[in-house]
């Protein structure tokens, strides 16, 4: 074993299987930690078998601390169980790869306290495609200016929990960067009853939860001659997992900072 080391949290889930499938098939990246949930009927089975790859030899287990030397760990969990397991990475010297949302500001200013001295790749979404289309909107975004109506559409699974999803709103991060606006000062992040007219500059976002959507991204720049749309669509969580591991092996050769998918793509200016 000679690859980066690398521990995954929720190994069990359905995110948690696609991971150790990543990384068993990734030549940079070898597994040696995997836990889950206590109470799990998955402890003590081996995290390849169980991801429906060949046995690795790394049995799911409950107890973090009980985890091998690692290089790298990644999180795809939920914000109580990232910020503990970030505590462990902060005493242990590690790597940390995060893709969980809905952190509220609370709970994303303690993750970055507790990783301060971490090199950490943080991100909505870990697919290449969707962060090439980041890119875009914001380009787009300055091209365009406010002369265009901007809209953030998305849909994902009935089982999503928080909205709009983390990809939305980075996309709408995105496109406020290319305004040179704050997304805070003009998102607009529901519609209900007597809306007004449209107000000048706004952002808008919709979105819809149903069956087993993986995941549908489209940023619209509507004028009244013509609209521009950037889209994006995943047909398989497998792109986000591949992208998390490629992140592992990248950020393994980082130094301490808080890094992006932009950062590993060479997508920023």
């Amino acid at each position: 074993m000679s690859g980066v080391r690398v521990v995954v949290v929720g190994a069990s889930g359905r995110m948690g299987r696609m991971l150790v499938r990543a990384v068993a098939e990734s030549s940079r990246c070898d597994l040696v930690g995997a836990t889950e949930r206590s109470g799990s009927e998955f402890l003590g089975r081996d995290a390849g078998e169980m991801a429906g790859v060949e046995t690795l030899a790394v049995r799911i287990i409950d107890d973090i601390q009980q985890c091998p030397a690692a290089d790298v760990l990644i999180d795809f969990t939920a914000p109580a169980a990232t910020l503990k397991h970030a505590a462990f990475v902060a005493e242990r010297g590690m790597g940390m790869v995060i893709g969980t949302t809905g952190f509220d500001a609370g709970q994303m200013q303690q993750l970055r306290d507790i990783l301060a001295d971490s090199p950490v790749v943080m991100a909505a979404n870990y697919s290449v495609g969707v962060n090439l289309a980041l890119s875009l909107i914001e380009r787009a975004a300055q091209v365009l200016g406010d002369d265009y109506d901007a809209e953030i559409f998305e849909a994902h699974h009935k089982h999503k929990v928080d909205a709009p999803s983390g990809t939305a709103l980075a996309m709408g991060k995105a496109l406020a960067s290319g305004r040179g606006v704050e997304l805070d000062d003009v998102a607009v992040l529901s519609r209900e009853g007597i809306t007004g007219v449209r107000k000048p500059g706004s952002i808008g976002f919709s979105v819809v939860r149903g069956g087993n959507i993986v995941g549908e991204h489209q940023a619209m720049f509507i004028a009244d001659e013509e609209r521009i749309e950037i889209n994006h669509m995943a047909s398989d969580r497998m792109v986000f997992a591949r992208g998390a591991v490629r992140a592992a092996g990248w950020l393994s050769a980082q130094s301490v900072g808080w890094y992006d998918m932009q950062d590993m793509l060479g997508l920023k200016n």
